[in-house]
């Protein structure tokens, strides 16, 4: 195999080939990058058994063939290298590298392309599309809520199902719930709920350029995501979502208002002095507004009022801060609500706007 690229072109797809190699065990050919090439292509492709990733990319092949190389040592030399055009050139189980007209010398070794895994693939009819920003917005207004515990495997990921005006799209960790709605005016074909690892979104940000469609197959068993030349996909999480509706109150009595950049600087300074692990912080909400308080702890204690738009009894809720901050971080707008009816039960957090997305937070005990 032989073939001459320029750095800029090839060194891009391994950077993004990087994150779905198998990075444990050096020795795997998991943790190899896969090149091959022919007509002046290149296909490259990655995977750690759970994700796969292919692209291709233009080059001047001069011989064909195939060949894998480890693909974080064959990521710093990329790196290391000038600006220039490249020749790339495997055999003796060797990868030669070297710079067209440089005096620079790499060589890696390989391992037969045989031995590397097949990728899934589907069919390109089977593919539906929908904005790459508008996926990704709905993915960062629920994801820092899945939960982090792997005994409860299956909250671990989004919960993505079709809806009869668009997709939902689902996370918590059994003390918090997020949730985006989404109407979609593009016509969705049906497909199976599921829940999705949170590495999917994760990478998926990472190769979108919040311009353009987004190309989605969800099965049973996988979902892939094609963005150009770039496909990816991702094994599901097996198990039995949850009926996150229950948590839903159906009405709350009590609503509090208040300004969003307010709360997310006052839970930045209070959030000082929080040193127990349960990060509690406690909200007394009365007409007066809202006065946030850390425990008072051998370092001392933090105080801060904000103003707030509130009619009903003055309520002290407990709770951990960064259920609210992490939603307000990414909240839109500029005002928010807090609704309730008793200060121990689940609280609705949502934009005080015509939004689609809300969260639920289940508060502390008072006494815990």
């Amino acid at each position: 195999m032989k073939f001459v690229c320029s750095k800029e072109s090839i060194l891009n797809e391994i950077i993004y080939s990087m994150d779905f190699t198998s990075q444990r065990n050096s020795l795997s050919v998991t943790s190899n990058v896969y090149l091959e090439t022919s007509n002046d292509r290149l296909i490259i492709r990655a995977t750690d058994q759970k994700l796969g990733f292919n692209t291709e990319i233009a080059v001047q092949t001069l011989e064909e063939g195939s060949t894998t190389v480890f693909c974080e040592r064959f990521l710093n030399i990329l790196r290391s290298l000038p600006e220039a055009d490249i020749q790339f050139t495997s055999e003796n189980g060797m990868l030669a590298i070297k710079p067209v007209n440089q005096s620079i010398d790499f060589k890696l070794r390989t391992i037969t392309s045989e031995e590397f895994p097949s990728l899934e693939n589907i069919g390109e009819n089977q593919y539906f599309s929908v904005s790459q920003k508008v996926f990704n917005d709905m993915a960062n207004q629920t994801i820092f809520a899945i939960s982090e515990d792997e005994t409860r495997y299956f909250l671990c990921g989004l919960f993505i199902e079709r809806s009869s005006v668009g997709i939902n799209l689902v996370a918590t960790d059994g003390r918090r719930l997020s949730i985006v709605e989404r109407r979609f005016e593009e016509e969705l074909p049906t497909f199976p709920s599921v829940i999705v690892p949170a590495k999917f979104f994760i990478e998926l940000k990472k190769l979108s350029n919040e311009e353009g469609l987004l190309n989605l197959c969800i099965t049973d068993n996988l979902i892939f995501a094609k963005i150009g030349n770039r496909n990816f996909y991702s094994t599901l999480i097996k198990g039995q979502y949850p009926n996150y509706r229950r948590v839903i109150p159906e009405s709350q009595s009590y609503s509090s208002t208040m300004r969003i950049q307010d709360m997310l600087d006052a839970l930045k300074r209070v959030s000082l002095l929080v040193e127990n692990k349960a990060k509690r912080i406690f909200l007394d909400i009365s007409e007066e507004g809202v006065l946030l308080t850390s425990d008072e702890s051998e370092m001392g204690e933090a105080k801060e009022i904000i103003p707030c738009k509130y009619e009903g009894p003055t309520s002290r809720v407990s709770l951990n801060f960064t259920y609210l901050l992490n939603p307000l971080k990414v909240m839109e707008g500029e005002f928010f609500s807090i609704n309730f009816t008793e200060p121990t039960r689940a609280m609705t957090v949502k934009p005080d706007s015509e939004r689609d997305y809300y969260h639920i937070i289940m508060p502390m005990q008072p006494n815990a």
